[in-house]
């Protein structure tokens, strides 16, 4: 019986190879149309946050970086906390769509969809512990599960529960400037001290959460700090 596709519900015809046929393969999630509106991330891009740099001016391109993590990198404050981003895809329509029926219509599912790419893109990252960016009680309690640990367990991670995060309005409610200058909103439940720790995201916009998190971890003694997040918004 041929698998269905996990976003559009059509059959998937596998083409059946002399590998597949004696190695098997694994099970596809989506079809080749929906697959190919999934829009990869390619160089050039900025090398701390995996923004396209291709989709930018002239002047808001500083050597490899774009203007925000300039602007990140040139913050005392900030400097250095996050050491980089690895993002797969740019969040476009389509793939807005799919993390809205994850995220807000609870179709879990749709996490399978993405497993392979992450373990593929996390073969060439070196980390102590994965560490989800945690929901709020109350969020949790909305949603019914976090997405950022749905995302990392269904790629087989081993997610270690670092962070907890108090309670407020969505990021999704916030303009650009709010997510930026956010007071703290997380901190440090389980011991860290000498891990480097990959921080575990769906969607890298503005930077701000991503840096608040990795604030707190190194100020409870982590070695470094990086991410990963699905998408680059």
């Amino acid at each position: 019986m041929n698998p269905h596709c996990l976003c559009c519900d059509a059959v998937i015809v596998e083409e059946m190879t002399w590998r597949t046929l004696f190695f098997g393969a694994p099970e596809p999630r989506l079809c080749d149309s929906c697959r190919g509106r999934l829009a990869v991330i390619t160089d050039p891009l900025c090398r701390k946050c995996s923004r396209p740099l291709i989709e930018l001016e002239e002047k808001y391109i500083h050597e490899d970086l774009c203007h925000d993590c300039f602007r990140w990198e040139n913050d005392p404050k900030w400097a250095g906390v996050l050491k980089r981003n690895l993002s797969i895809y740019q969040y476009n329509d389509f793939l807005k769509e799919m993390m809205a029926r994850y995220k807000y219509r609870g179709d879990y599912a749709l996490a399978k969809v993405f497993s392979e790419d992450i373990q593929s893109a996390l073969r060439k990252t070196s980390f102590d512990i994965a560490v989800p960016i945690p929901l709020s009680r109350e969020r949790l309690l909305e949603r019914g599960f976090n997405q950022a640990a749905g995302l990392g367990m269904e790629a087989g991670l081993d997610m270690f529960e670092a962070l907890e995060r108090i309670h407020g309005e969505k990021q999704s409610k916030k303009s650009r400037e709010e997510r930026i200058h956010l007071h703290q909103v997380f901190k440090v439940s389980a011991s860290v001290s000498e891990k480097n720790i990959l921080l575990i995201d769906d969607i890298y916009t503005t930077g701000s959460t991503l840096h608040h998190a990795a604030h707190v971890l190194i100020k409870a003694g982590a070695k470094s700090v990086s991410s990963f997040t699905l998408a680059r918004g």
